[in-house]
């Protein structure tokens, strides 16, 4: 009966363990990894240590509040319109006119009572020179609720800072003898930046049924 019995084979862990190696390689090689989302935005620089910091109030002409509910609608008013206009931010026309709205909010092309005031700003040029620009007082202040999907307040995020890209290239052209802000140097650009600074504040978020 001795004679019979049949000496079980070991199995080559050596070999199990570069099929899994093979397979975790296949694996990552045929897995697509997903995109992240996010915005690309240069801070302020920080204030001095010593400076004060103290409460700045906003005038209600050169403030535009944009609203976003939790269902992912969006307002959008300025001080003197109460009732504000509604965008589907998803729709392109609708973040188009969005884009727009600020736009015209931040330029005030007619000096319209109901809109931002202007400042005059000395701006000190590549070439040492100074030279006078009115700069908006108009600020975009973005309010969401706590329930906002992130895909949505991105969508808004990227309407206002077209607007404000739009106005700085509309000043490049005024400053630079018609050349547009992508064409400038770092130099030139920092001049138009500080002419147009990217003015969109962030309120708290709002808790679910909040008024």
């Amino acid at each position: 009966m001795a004679g019979n019995k049949r000496k079980i084979q070991e199995i080559n862990a050596g070999s199990m363990a570069d099929i899994a190696f093979l397979l975790l390689i296949f694996f990552l090689v045929a897995t697509t990894m997903s995109n992240d989302k996010g915005i690309m935005r240069t801070l302020p620089p920080m204030p001095p240590e010593d400076q004060k910091l103290e409460d700045q109030k906003v005038k209600q002409r050169n403030l535009m509040l944009v609203f976003v509910n939790s269902r992912g609608d969006v307002m959008a008013s300025n001080g003197a319109d109460q009732q504000g206009q509604n965008f589907n931010i998803r729709d392109k026309a609708d973040a188009q006119r969005l884009t727009e709205k600020v736009q015209e909010f931040v330029l005030n092309l007619s000096n319209a009572e109901n809109l931002p005031e202007k400042k005059e700003v000395d701006l000190e040029m590549p070439d040492g020179s100074k030279t006078k620009y009115r700069e908006s007082l108009g600020v975009v202040s973005l309010q969401t609720t706590r329930d906002t999907d992130y895909e949505t307040y991105i969508l808004v995020q990227d309407a206002l800072t077209r607007a404000f890209s739009e106005v700085r290239n509309i000043a490049s052209m005024s400053l630079f003898a018609g050349r547009q802000f992508a064409d400038l140097n770092n130099d030139e650009k920092k001049v138009v930046i500080d002419a147009v600074p990217l003015k969109i504040s962030e309120a708290e978020p709002r808790q679910k049924g909040q008024k």
